[in-house]
């Protein structure tokens, strides 16, 4: 009902269970697919990498929603490609933004889960050391800085205030950066770079 009372938006199909989520979403192939963590028959993060993952063709555009806070499915839903999180008492406005952030390949993490996602998302096990992880990704220092700062939270805009850099900059920069990391938005970004140990805290 909110979706639908939303101008731009209109849901095409409503699913039982993750099959039946998969079947509709690959016939109807909608711009952004609503999944819950705990839906009957598959579960959610298993849809979210079937739809979503690096095998996935085509990729789609996956929001995930559930009424578990957990860091771990926080962690594999981003892992297997999904562009959005949100817990079920996110607020309509929320809901309606995810989605149409999604619909934009962009992405949207429920604040109430981001600011401890960034916090813990250190102790993951990294699989690069810093300045090395970027290097070996083939990021310059300047785009290795910025993937920090997208990764403790920074908005465009405080990029720019930052390090002194025009918006068009900031954007051409994330634009570079998400092809070398084969990444396809900022929430990618972040966990590229935790994962890889090019920041380890939030600050």
């Amino acid at each position: 009902m909110i979706l639908d009372a939303q101008p731009g938006i209109r849901v095409v199909g409503v699913a039982g269970d993750g099959v039946e989520c998969i079947d509709l979403a690959r016939r109807l192939r909608p711009d952004v697919v609503l999944v819950d963590i705990r839906m009957p028959r598959l579960d959610g993060l298993e849809v979210t990498r079937i739809l979503a993952g690096e095998h996935a063709d085509p990729q789609m555009n996956v929001v995930v929603i559930t009424t578990f806070d957990q860091d771990d499915y926080v962690r594999d839903a981003l892992r297997f490609g999904a562009c959005g999180f949100l817990l079920k008492d996110a607020s309509p406005g929320l809901l309606v933004e995810a989605v149409l952030a999604a619909s934009r390949g962009d992405a949207l993490v429920s604040p109430v889960v981001t600011v401890r996602l960034l916090r813990r998302l250190g102790d993951w096990p990294a699989t690069g050391g810093g300045r090395a992880g970027a290097d070996e990704a083939g990021l310059s220092a300047r785009e290795a800085e910025i993937v920090r700062l997208v990764a403790v939270g920074r908005t465009n805009q405080e990029v720019c205030d930052e390090l002194f850099l025009s918006l068009s900059s900031v954007k051409t920069y994330l634009g570079r950066i998400q092809t070398k990391l084969g990444v396809r938005n900022r929430v990618e970004v972040a966990a590229w770079a935790w994962e890889h140990g090019v920041v380890t805290s939030c600050r």
